[in-house]
């Protein structure tokens, strides 16, 4: 009787291991910086979004008593809470006045690294930012 072993080898070798994890570190090297800038890309949109809400209720303040400055305190929005520790909204220092108001989102925490800076809104509803090129009003204001 003639009985013959089959050998076979069952796991990874240590090479085969080592290629898997360094495979896997070069996808996440590449894969999270975009992912980063698409956090700040969405928090960055939120605030927007609840700046130009405040705006709308400041335009509202203004139909009713014909000027911004009735109140002075900062519109009470429920966008905001989402934005907590992320942008401080705000007026600027001095506003509103009877004629004019001024909206900043400043960036806080992980927002810091926003290449956008600080955003702004005033009442003729242009819109500005505080970072420099290649950031643009345009790609930070999408």
């Amino acid at each position: 009787m003639n009985i013959s072993k089959k050998s076979s080898t069952l796991g990874f070798t240590l090479i085969e291991i080592l290629v898997v994890v360094a495979v896997i570190a070069i996808l996440a090297s590449i894969a999270y910086p975009s992912y980063q800038e698409s956090i700040m890309k969405s928090r960055r949109g939120a605030a927007t979004g609840c700046m130009q809400e405040a705006a709308q209720q400041m335009e509202r303040r203004y139909t009713t008593s014909l000027t911004y400055d009735s109140t002075t305190t900062f519109p009470v929005l429920a966008c905001q809470t989402a934005l907590n520790g992320i942008y401080t909204l705000g007026f600027v220092g001095g506003e509103p006045t009877a004629a004019t108001f001024r909206i900043n989102a400043i960036p806080q925490a992980g927002q810091n690294n926003d290449g956008c800076g600080t955003l702004g809104l005033n009442q003729l509803g242009v819109k500005t930012i505080s970072g420099s090129s290649p950031y643009t009003v345009a790609t930070c204001w999408k």
